[in-house]
């Protein structure tokens, strides 16, 4: 359709495994920079990230044509690296 416009919103929570505290203050800007960059390279919109030492919180736009399970599994496989 040419007059169709779609916007979905996903809240994604991602936890340390066992929930520990992991995530320590003095890296966690670079992590949450690394994550937004992978993403910006699946061409998708991270509106914010945020997140304490055990967890994080992704507020992101979605395209209709983007898997959230693809993309999912991506953030957490390369930044879980």
């Amino acid at each position: 359709m040419a007059n169709t416009y779609t916007q979905l919103y996903i809240h994604i929570i991602f936890a340390v495994k066992g929930r520990r505290n992991l995530i320590s203050k003095i890296w966690k800007v670079k992590l949450f920079q690394y994550i937004s960059g992978i993403i910006s390279n699946k061409e998708q919109k991270l509106i914010i990230i945020n997140g304490v030492s055990d967890h994080v919180h992704l507020l992101r736009g979605l395209h209709p044509d983007c898997r959230l399970s693809d993309l999912v599994r991506d953030i957490m496989a390369n930044s879980s690296r």
